[in-house]
């Protein structure tokens, strides 16, 4: 009888652990990865998927031209395995913050590759840095990405490789609808007045003149003299320009006052040098271009 009933003890206990709880499974940990700005986290979360930890550093609707980091934005760099940056100068706050936070991460610099342009004015001297405004271009800074993530995670590599892939498929056919839709705009038409010269890639790329701007290719800086002013809205009358775009980061009172003068609209946003929130239509890379150029189209055309 004892022998029975220690057989059937050790059977229950056997039958409850094989119906118990399985171990709960291993999750291999991410890739902590942070972008400098909004346009480049979009990047990365397409590409790095569920394989990264993502933090972005000046996030949808902030400028990262006048950025200022904070210590939380240190300790992440400080966490991080690789950093995901523009270059050209557009991050002028990064190697500092860098050096401060004592991080040892990979900088994956996504212009590399990339044909600048020089800034204008005062900055003539200078690299345009904002390169993404040509799809062209954003492909090989998703290139950059890839092979940055690649790089740091070589077990996740083909993952990388399959959405950098299917990613590059859908820029392509956004730089063809681009196309598409600013061939339908005459010629004598395509001429851009904005805040800040943030679109000499565009004009470049999808045949559009950049008229005159506010401010040079940085938002920092000293504001323009009335002279400047006004030899702008002599230059909108004389082109007949019939709207000139504001921008999502940044102040727009300059430009309508322009504007005014000129007895032109003003179109408020064009997405610039970040993303839009949430229910803005410019949350993504390839939302914030069909959005751009749909408002542009529409304004220069009507």
């Amino acid at each position: 009888m004892r022998q029975r009933l220690t057989f059937i003890l050790i059977s229950l206990a056997l039958l409850a652990a094989a119906c118990g709880p399985s171990p709960a499974a291993t999750t291999p940990p991410q890739l902590k990865v942070v972008a400098t700005f909004s346009v480049l986290g979009d990047f990365v979360a397409v590409v790095g998927g569920e394989h990264v930890a993502l933090t972005v550093l000046a996030g949808p609707g902030v400028d990262t031209h006048t950025f200022v980091p904070t210590a939380g934005d240190a300790a992440a760099l400080a966490d991080a395995a690789v950093v995901v940056e523009n270059g050209l100068g557009f991050e002028t706050w990064l190697d500092d913050l860098y050096v401060a936070s004592g991080s040892h991460a990979t900088r994956t610099v996504t212009s590399d590759g990339v044909s600048p342009l020089a800034g204008v004015g005062d900055e003539a001297d200078q690299q345009d840095p904002h390169i993404w405004h040509s799809v062209a271009n954003a492909i090989v800074m998703v290139r950059n990405v890839r092979a940055g993530l690649a790089a740091a995670d070589p077990a996740n590599a083909a993952a990388y490789q399959t959405n950098a892939d299917a990613y590059t498929a859908e820029l392509q056919d956004l730089d063809e609808w681009i196309s598409t839709q600013v061939s339908a705009l005459p010629t004598e038409r395509r001429k851009l007045v904005t805040t800040h010269d943030t679109f000499a890639y565009f004009a470049q790329r999808y045949g559009f003149e950049v008229l005159g701007t506010i401010l040079p290719t940085s938002t920092e800086g000293a504001s323009p003299s009335a002279q400047t002013l006004a030899a702008l809205v002599e230059a909108v009358k004389a082109a007949g320009v019939p709207a000139l775009f504001a921008e999502n980061v940044g102040s727009s009172g300059l430009l309508n006052q322009v504007a005014g003068e000129a007895g032109v609209k003003l179109v408020a946003s064009l997405f610039t040098d970040a993303l839009g929130p949430a229910g803005s239509g410019g949350e993504t890379y390839i939302d914030m271009m069909r959005s751009n150029v749909t408002t542009i189209v529409a304004a220069l055309g009507s």
